[in-house]
């Protein structure tokens, strides 16, 4: 999904393209600095450079069993990672499985209840009248909870927040204090993400940067969007890229572990692109300003990346696009079905923008030799679509056809008070997996609350697609089960009443409450949904190549997740976080592993992850719990109960794992074989009960 496309309240946040052609990039010099970077920045393992790329739904598997997938059409990346190092093809995300929340587990190595954004790109939170308001999980590290809307500042506790309240650990720190400066190109919330909130965050209210954005053009944001958005770079103590710039700026981490002070860095591409030297973008056209979150293919991003690792930047993070939707020069007004032309073409300028930087990257020395490369999906999709015309299309040869084509777009209001007798007053996190949160905020076992829970489990729609009349919930999880899936914050007020995990093509908004207007429809603006519990949407790809990195191509024998990331990741430049991690690092991958630590994780990401079986098979018994309606609800008062002490069964057991799983991060502790069965026969005791329960 497009970062910000439901997010039309945040006018300011889209920016256009500004560029203009010019010669192709010579980077005389590049090696030089390059390797000058590396000097001053103290990796383990021989690593020199680090790149860590996420794109937006880009798939390895194929949506069209007759057309290549998105990687089989970008062979230089495909090639390149199987050929060098390894692409894990079971990697899955969190839940909900959205971009903010994916990526920013990928970069913490935790899940949204340790890091603070468990939803989705945005979320409802509670005010004071206990109706609820709008937040958007875009905002960088510092900034309180980002509401656009005239409630704003109701609620000032940190968006990016721990399980203690605090502002979470950022993930450049342990970069910098190794001595090396760290880029930001358009990643979840390590540079700017808006110019309401964190422009007054990292510059000042009364700043010259806030009095650009206040002359800015109020439709576009324009020029303070362009300037100051989407671009940073995080420097190192002392480090004269930021302490010769008198734009720099104090990098303020005011809960960081073990203390950050004196680091500064500089944010907005104005800043940036004069300390690199310019950016152009792959192709060699020039890029004078942030293009836009949803205007960053490969050509774009990479080109930042290269100029960044050329000129004293060897830590760098990017995001790139989606290749299903239209981004500049293509003005398609809707997202693609595989197989379509253009999305063929666009994943043709992708395959040729990868091409162009793995050899820029081999001129200048950078290589898996010396550096640790990380690519890996923010989450997969479903498809929503009719057959393709002509069926047997494969999209390279013959293109494919989509008629109709979209999500079925549902008013989950309208369908609850037209089918059933619920009369709760609700508002309601739009999503294919919505999150409903009941004004007032009641107690979860009150009447609205089981009420409108019952009732959301029960009406059902016609699928336009298949003619079809069924459920339109596959799940339903509760205060409780949404616990145990690290669904929950520390702050209480951004808690929905309950979560609604719907059919994969419904996407349910809350309209009026009834269906004089269709309460099913399809819309074509959007054609692939995710934030489901579905095999196609939580389970994506992961590759990594370099120092201690095995060559074993493409498997899928390890099951990981995005929070195996980032401990991964520490393991490979030999750094550590100041805090434990919810992922592990990913022994099978590395030259050095033992069968005991890969079964004991095994286990434990299967009790752990929030789409393991343990989650899995506890929605399935939350669910029916949930719809239950026993005399004094006793079913579920139980139930509740029960997913309790699971739950503080499974944390007490996944603490101990960890412990011995990450070296990485505080509390890594000896350990012997027997302990290690014992925790493995604990595990799997639990995951069978677990289980048993839920069938």
């Amino acid at each position: 999904m497009k970062r910000l496309i439901r997010l039309a309240v945040v006018a300011a946040l889209s920016v256009g393209w500004q560029a203009a052609a010019v010669p192709a990039h010579a980077s005389a010099g590049a090696t030089s600095n390059a390797n000058a970077a590396s000097s001053s920045c103290a990796l383990g393992n021989g690593v020199q450079h680090v790149i860590n790329i996420v794109f937006d739904n880009t798939h390895f598997t194929r949506d069209n069993p007759n057309v290549p997938s998105d990687l089989e059409q970008m062979p230089a990346l495909l090639n390149f990672l199987k050929g060098n190092g390894t692409l894990l093809t079971n990697e899955h995300t969190p839940i909900i499985a959205h971009t903010a929340t994916d990526i920013l587990t990928s970069l913490t190595g935790v899940y949204g209840d340790q890091m603070g954004v468990p939803i989705s790109n945005s979320f409802r939170y509670y005010l004071p009248s206990k109706k609820t308001s709008v937040g958007v999980s875009f905002a960088y590290w510092t900034a309180p909870l980002y509401d656009p809307t005239s409630a704003a500042g109701t609620d000032t506790t940190f968006n990016m927040l721990t399980a203690q309240g605090k502002n979470a650990p950022a993930p450049w720190v342990p970069f910098t204090r190794a001595g090396c400066n760290v880029g930001g190109v358009s990643t979840a919330n390590i540079e700017l993400e808006n110019t309401n909130i964190d422009i007054p965050t990292v510059f000042g209210s009364t700043s010259p940067e806030a009095a650009e954005v206040a002359a800015s053009d109020p439709n576009t944001g324009q020029p303070g969007v362009g300037d100051f958005v989407g671009i940073a770079i995080h420097c190192a103590h002392g480090n004269v890229m930021c302490a010769s710039s008198s734009h720099a700026r104090p990098d303020l981490l005011p809960d960081e572990p073990g203390g950050y002070t004196g680091y500064q860095g500089l944010f907005g591409h104005k800043y940036v692109a004069p300390a690199i030297s310019g950016v152009t973008a792959m192709d060699g056209t020039a890029i004078n300003a942030f293009p836009g979150f949803d205007q960053m293919p490969a050509n774009n991003t990479l080109g930042y990346v290269a100029q960044m690792q050329e000129h004293g930047v060897p830590v760098t993070y990017g995001y790139i696009s989606d290749a299903h939707a239209a981004h500049l020069p293509f003005t398609d007004a809707n997202p693609w079905g595989p197989g379509e032309a253009n999305y063929v073409k666009q994943l043709k300028s992708y395959d040729q923008a990868f091409a162009a930087f793995f050899a820029r990257l081999a001129k200048d020395g950078i290589n898996r030799s010396n550096s640790v490369f990380v690519f890996t999906a923010d989450e997969g999709d479903h498809l929503i679509a009719s057959p393709p015309t002509p069926a047997s299309c494969d999209g390279v040869n013959v293109p494919c056809t989509y008629n109709p084509i979209g999500e079925v777009s549902g008013n989950l209001k309208g369908l609850v008070g037209s089918q059933t007798t619920a009369t709760t007053n609700f508002t309601v996190h739009s999503d294919s997996a919505p999150n409903v949160y009941i004004n007032g905020n009641p107690d979860q076992t009150s009447s609205d609350a089981r009420g409108l829970e019952r009732a959301a489990g029960t009406i059902t729609a016609t699928n336009p697609y298949t003619n079809v009349n069924e459920r339109v919930d596959n799940f339903l999880a509760d205060q409780a089960e949404m616990k145990l899936m690290h669904m929950q914050t520390a702050d209480p007020k951004r808690n929905p009443t309950f979560t609604m995990f719907a059919k994969p093509d419904y996407f349910l908004f809350a309209g009026a409450p009834n269906c004089s207007s269709p309460c099913i429809s399809i819309n074509p603006a959007f054609n692939w949904n995710h934030g489901d519990i579905a095999p196609e949407i939580n389970t994506t790809w992961l590759g990594i190549v370099g120092p201690d990195v095995r060559n074993l191509g493409a498997t899928g024998d390890v099951w990981t997740d995005h929070s195996d990331i980032r401990p991964t990741l520490m393991a490979l430049t030999g750094l550590r976080d100041d805090y434990a991690h919810q992922g592990r690092p990913i022994a099978e991958v590395m030259t050095e592993s033992s069968q005991g630590s890969n079964q004991l994780a095994a286990v434990y990401k299967q009790i752990n992850a929030p789409v393991g079986q343990l989650s899995l098979d506890s929605i399935r018994f939350a669910t029916r719990a949930m719809l239950s309606n026993s005399a004094g609800d006793q079913t579920y008062i139980n139930a509740d109960a029960t997913i309790a002490g699971w739950n503080a069964r499974r944390d007490a057991l996944a603490a101990q794992m960890i412990a011995l799983l990450d070296s990485t991060a505080p509390g890594a502790g000896q350990h012997n074989e027997s302990q290690k069965a014992s925790l493995i026969a604990q595990g799997r005791q639990l995951l069978a009960q677990v289980h048993a329960a839920a069938s």
